[in-house]
């Protein structure tokens, strides 16, 4: 019944967004599971590495956070990618007034995140430029990686000129999305730029469990980063050869 006096592209739209949530959600369940379950024979932490437990912690963040193993290897390339990531979550912070009540922090980040987008997008084509200008860099490129930079790309710039350029309800976009989250969907404004984004941004949720996007998550299973350095100390076995042994 709610569906009534909604529009074709509302339904869309709408329907595009749940298979897109489910996708996303489901295959980085699933990913992560297949990561947890993947055997770690060797102590293969990378040196110097940290030898007690809150060290990996503390390694994992500065890692996560400041990316501290990039920018011991290269400045650029390290420059572009705070760039990108930083601008991307400054726009993610910005996006949750489209689905929770205007607190405080979301009002505060605001102005940060209107601004960020220029910055996500310049460091997304300096990864691009990257790709293209470095020898070894472009010898192990493959069209999925020029695509994921694109759609990146033409989100980033979408999203900014929706607020610079060609104005979007605001108001009618997030009643859209707080409906379709309380199942009593409402009709979404029919500007083509937002239609654009928000088709681009469906086909990103989508992709994204099943490319190398994932990144963000397998760091934190990666062995030569997660792993204690005690070899002398303590002997490593992973779950299946301790199963052996015991059986044996």
């Amino acid at each position: 019944r709610a569906f009534r006096n909604m529009s074709f592209l509302s339904i869309a739209i709408a329907g595009l967004f749940v298979i897109a949530t489910l996708v996303l959600v489901v295959g980085l369940v699933r990913r992560i599971m297949i990561y947890a379950k993947v055997p770690a024979p060797l102590k293969i932490a990378t040196t110097p590495a940290p030898t007690t437990k809150g060290g990996v912690v503390l390694r994992m963040f500065r890692e996560v956070a400041f990316f501290e193993s990039l920018f011991k290897s290269n400045k650029w390339i390290w420059l572009f990618g705070v760039l990108f990531h930083l601008g991307l979550l400054l726009v993610l912070l910005r996006h949750t007034r489209y689905f929770l009540p205007s607190y405080a922090p979301i009002e505060w980040v605001q102005p940060f995140g209107k601004y960020a987008a220029f910055a996500m997008v310049a460091g997304l084509f300096g990864l691009w430029a990257r790709r293209f200008l470095v020898d070894r860099v472009k010898y192990i490129t493959g069209p999925s990686d020029h695509l994921i930079l694109l759609l990146l790309i033409l989100i980033g710039i979408s999203g900014a000129s929706m607020t610079f350029v060609s104005h979007v309800d605001v108001v009618g976009v997030k009643a859209f999305f707080t409906g379709l989250m309380t199942f009593s969907p409402s009709n979404i404004p029919s500007d083509p730029l937002l239609i654009i984004h928000l088709v681009l941004v469906a086909i990103l949720m989508i992709i994204f469990p099943y490319s190398k996007l994932l990144h963000g998550v397998g760091v934190f299973f990666s062995p030569s980063r997660n792993q204690v350095d005690n070899p002398r100390e303590e002997r490593h076995l992973s779950d299946w050869a301790r199963k052996l042994e015991e059986n044996s």
